[in-house]
């Protein structure tokens, strides 16, 4: 079911709960090869309190998420991914500006992620947004082995 070029109106960006999980947990899977657990997730959602994860909320059905850290003045992105039936209707662009604002309303002045040497469509994306890439985490992501990009986006 793609949904390439919806109005806005049709996609809502809301606050993740518990019960989206089992969908997080089903694009996660598909999205990475060492996916984050059910209890990372409700970890994150329940006692960090510096983590704000969000949905992309298409007719009732979690097209995408996205997560970070609020730390000071800073946001740190720690994932984003698209559920395979909605990749390529440009949500991974919606779920960034989703958590750029909200970053911002939470008084966040720049935003930082990491993201994979080999993913060149998530580094398009993130520089057609305004991130720049600024150092390289030498084996940052495991299986498999691969360098990390740190980009950073400042001011936000």
């Amino acid at each position: 079911m793609a949904l390439p070029n919806q109005p806005d109106e049709e996609v809502l960006v809301r606050d993740m709960y518990l019960s989206d999980l089992d969908a997080v947990m089903g694009i996660e899977a598909a999205s990475f090869p060492t996916p984050w657990s059910r209890a990372a997730f409700q970890s994150e959602l329940m006692e960090n309190n510096f983590a704000q994860y969000l949905v992309l909320d298409f007719h009732g059905r979690v097209a995408a998420y996205g997560g970070m850290w609020l730390i000071l003045d800073e946001a740190h992105v720690t994932n984003v991914a698209v559920h395979p039936d909605f990749r390529g209707s440009h949500l991974g662009e919606r779920m960034m500006r989703g958590l750029m604002e909200r970053a911002k309303s939470a008084g966040a002045l720049r935003m930082t992620l990491e993201v994979r040497r080999s993913n060149t469509v998530a580094q398009n994306l993130y520089q057609k947004l305004g991130f720049i890439q600024l150092g390289v985490r030498r084996g940052y992501y495991s299986d498999p082995r691969e360098d990390a990009f740190i980009m950073w986006k400042d001011p936000l």
